[in-house]
């Protein structure tokens, strides 16, 4: 077997169709691990900055306030979700859903929802990252090296006497593909392992990355394979095994998207901010005690300080704020339940297709998927609800402004 493996890597070497192929499978693999180091490290340093910034901007805007409600209302406060440490080989979601937010004690959903737009064309046609060239450009790859084998020896009326020769085509056919589909794994390993230990991935992660891209390349090669045994060209096989990545790659994937969000609809982000901005603006023009009811009802603990006796109070002011996120609570529930659904029935149907599994496989190795982006979110609404539970007692109990205390503002963490 070893002297069979060393001469078909020595027939591989003399291949230029075949090395052309490979060295490209590398460039592509050290484009799409550059590309990835370069973004998540962009995005490290954007991080880095707006802590800065943000810590700066917080403390001059509170030196020159005298109540709670005015630190409450000028105090921006930065939320992020950082890049994991095997982001960069699968950008995912941070693609097109927002990855950092500055709120204010002011209705949340609306701060939420208000997208960043940085990545809005990523968002339309996807990223070249690590991710999407195992999916899917991986396995056109491998028919490229591996679908005329068969067919360029019958065309050259070889076939029978090289198997005759050989003694079975297990020990013909086997040792040329394992050849060719090892030299393509390794081709695009060797630049994701470089990267992985330049991030710091986990050894952990970096190994099960590697085992979903070669059990992907190996279940190509079984398609390849079974294809290839038909008696027919070169060019019949090709277009047959291009046809069969087109559906699997490409169609099945957008059919599945859409009968999924079909069978899903999600309420829109626009729909929720403009819910929640309704409320609030409404808010200046009903009987203060149309506000401070469903408020009490939600804190309880501050009804026997919800009374208002002055035309305008922050009290009051910040409670129509929050009321404007309850009453567009049950919209957010809605938006939030349809997302997983979506996802959970995309991870079903991504079975249907090698392509989307592998690169759901990815994204989730990576952080950068649906259920992760929505834990971002997630984490910005627990963390606005520990700013609502310091201001309140400040603010309904009528404490005495003390700008110390304001050195105890919880901070944001961005693991919880």
């Amino acid at each position: 077997m070893f002297a069979s493996l060393a001469r078909e890597a020595r027939f591989l070497a003399k291949d230029r169709g075949a090395l052309f192929w490979l060295i490209l499978a590398f460039f592509l693999s050290c484009a799409a691990v550059s590309f990835g180091i370069a973004e998540v490290r962009e995005q490290r340093e954007t991080i880095a900055a707006l802590i800065e910034e943000d810590a700066a901007d917080r403390a001059n805007a509170l030196e020159t306030q005298e109540d709670w409600g005015g630190a409450a209302y000028y105090a921006f406060h930065l939320t992020y979700a950082p890049p994991s440490d095997f982001a960069f080989a699968a950008m995912g979601q941070r693609d097109s859903s927002p990855w950092k937010h500055r709120v204010r004690m002011l209705a949340l959903e609306g701060q939420i929802h208000e997208a960043d737009t940085r990545n809005a064309d990523f968002g339309l046609v996807g990223r070249f990252d690590f991710a999407f060239l195992a999916a899917s450009v991986a396995p056109l790859l491998l028919i490229l090296l591996l679908y005329d084998l068969r067919a360029s020896e019958r065309t050259a009326r070889r076939h029978d006497l090289l198997v005759a020769t050989a003694g079975s085509p297990f020990s013909m056919w086997l040792p040329r593909a394992l050849v060719r589909v090892t030299a393509l794994a390794l081709l695009l390993l060797i630049p994701l392992w470089i990267g992985a230990a330049v991030e710091g991935t986990s050894m952990v992660i970096s190994v099960t990355a590697s085992g979903i891209m070669i059990g992907a390349l190996l279940l190509w090669w079984l398609i390849v394979e079974l294809v290839s045994r038909i008696d027919a060209s070169a060019s019949v096989l090709l277009t047959s095994l291009i046809g069969l990545w087109l559906a699997l790659a490409i169609v099945m994937p957008a059919v599945s998207k859409a009968g999924i969000e079909a069978a899903n609809p999600v309420p829109d982000g626009g729909e929720i901010l403009l819910l929640q901005r309704e409320t609030v603006n409404d808010a200046w023009d009903l009987p203060k005690a149309a506000t401070m009811k469903p408020f009490v009802a939600e804190h309880p603990e501050l009804a026997d300080h919800a009374e208002i006796e002055e035309g305008f109070e922050w009290k009051w002011y910040y409670a129509f704020q929050q009321v404007g996120d309850q009453t567009a609570a049950p919209l957010v529930s809605e938006y939030r339940a349809a997302r997983i659904a979506r996802d959970r029935q995309a991870g079903l149907a991504a079975l249907l297709s090698p392509t989307s599994l592998v690169e759901r496989a990815f994204e989730r190795l990576a952080d950068t998927d649906a259920l992760s982006m929505i834990g971002y979110e997630d984490r910005v609404r627990r963390y606005h609800a520990k700013l609502r539970a310091f201001y309140y007692p400040l603010m309904f109990l009528e404490q005495p402004y003390d700008a110390d205390v304001l050195k105890k503002l919880p901070d944001y963490d961005a693991n919880g």
